[in-house]
């Protein structure tokens, strides 16, 4: 059993609502880099439209937020 296999089949549920959360924050960290690249653009109509600003907002929310609770979570336990 590979040692990332045991840590999910074992893991609390603190542990992976934090796992959760991180990959929220990932999420925001990628929606920023992209809207960073699109405004540099010469031409910005030439690039799909994604609306990366809400994107980031509302994953960085959900991703402080799990992480919040996962930290509560872990030192309750």
């Amino acid at each position: 059993m590979s040692e990332l296999h045991r840590f999910l089949t074992f893991a609390s549920e603190a542990e992976i609502v934090g796992l959760w959360g991180l990959g929220f924050i990932m999420l925001a960290l990628v929606a920023t880099l992209a809207e960073v690249r699109r405004q540099k653009r010469a031409r910005i109509d030439g690039v799909g439209w994604v609306p990366w600003r809400p994107i980031f907002l509302a994953a960085a929310i959900m991703g402080g937020g799990l992480i919040l609770l996962a930290v509560k979570g872990l030192l309750a336990g």
